[in-house]
């Protein structure tokens, strides 16, 4: 008898805990995350990197810009012809460095020792010249060549004999070509010509102000004749992709989430459409937390902000429009009472990757 009671007893426990397993999942699949925000995307502020005054600006709020699209333009009169200088300079001095690199002609050096020929003739017609006038003022005793003609032709020996000298080294150095010295120092003019050349080349390019992204014009903050400059936007534009909501889930909540999970997003403009997207970001940061010590009844009041990214092809979501994000839950009730990590549902897989945040 006794142990018929106990049998009667367990089957009792298992029904009682199968019937509790059949109603936790009938709560639990089937139910939404409900989550509340506003439909947020980044902007963008485009000021010119130069100072000039505007000539152009080719866009209106609400255009779409793609990428790569000129937006305004800025006066390049003053800036062209620096480039073309620069550009002249950057010639000249390559055409140096090639002169200096190539060292000295061979017409040159054939010149050089043409001269030093020509030097050493002329100072053995000068020594001949010495020793005539000192043989004819030693044989007529200072009658025929005084004393003055023969310093003369001492000197014009001297000077001769130099010329020759002078005519030697000017070979050498025809034949050594240019110092070391001298091709390192042209060649580094080269590279400061070059580098200021592609300074304002650059400059010449930032004349125009480029979109860097896809998006939309939202404000022409300047106009054509005002002075542009680094500290002040021209236009500001809005990225149409991604868009996100930006809501925030409750502690008791935050282990219903994960990056990835696909969501539903509802909004009141268009109130019979759902726009899917899923979870790109959950902060690791509470926000609104009441007080650093907490107490047991504060801890629920913290919360987390999560970014749900949503699929917006026709760009029918505006910045600030109130959303409804509903996150599907489901635990399948074996995985659950395993305790192991359960394995992503159909539903859980992300729509496209989640974009960095």
């Amino acid at each position: 008898m006794r142990r018929f009671v106990i049998v009667v007893g367990m089957l009792a426990l298992i029904a009682g805990a199968i019937a509790l397993l059949w109603w936790w999942e009938r709560e639990t699949n089937g139910r939404d995350l409900v989550l509340y925000g506003n439909v947020d995307l980044r902007q963008v502020d485009l000021a010119f990197n130069n100072s000039q005054r505007i000539t152009e600006i080719t866009v209106q709020e609400g255009d779409h810009v793609k990428q790569g699209q000129c937006i305004a333009r800025l006066d390049t009169d003053r800036l062209a012809p620096q480039v073309a200088r620069a550009e002249a300079e950057l010639a000249a001095q390559t055409q140096v460095v090639e002169r200096l690199r190539s060292g000295s002609r061979p017409e040159e050096i054939e010149q050089a020792r043409a001269n030093l020929r020509s030097a050493k003739a002329d100072a053995a017609n000068a020594e001949r010249q010495y020793q005539r006038f000192q043989r004819l003022y030693k044989e007529s005793s200072g009658g025929a060549v005084s004393s003055q003609d023969v310093e003369n032709a001492g000197a014009t020996l001297e000077i001769a004999v130099a010329r020759v000298q002078v005519s030697e080294a000017t070979l050498e150095l025809a034949i050594a070509g240019p110092r070391k010295e001298e091709i390192a120092e042209a060649e580094a003019r080269l590279r400061a010509s070059d580098a200021e050349l592609a300074l304002l080349r650059q400059e010449l390019r930032d004349s125009q102000l480029i979109s860097p992204v896809n998006g939309v014009v939202r404000t022409r903050i300047m106009e054509p004749g005002e002075m542009a400059s680094p500290q002040r936007a021209v236009v500001q534009l809005a990225i149409v992709d991604p868009k996100w909501v930006r809501a925030y889930v409750s502690e008791p909540d935050l282990g219903k989430v994960r990056p990835g999970a696909k969501a539903t997003v509802t909004v009141d403009s268009f109130p019979e459409r759902n726009f899917s997207g899923w979870i790109g970001f959950i902060s690791p940061v509470a926000e609104f937390t009441p007080k650093p010590v907490q107490t047991e009844e504060l801890r629920t009041s913290l919360v987390y902000e999560v970014r749900v990214f949503v699929e917006d092809p026709q760009d029918e979501l505006r910045l600030g429009m109130p959303a409804t994000v509903h996150v599907p839950l489901y635990v399948p009730i074996a995985e659950a009472s395993a305790g192991k990590p359960r394995a992503p549902v159909e539903h859980e897989t992300p729509a496209a990757p989640a974009p960095d945040a």
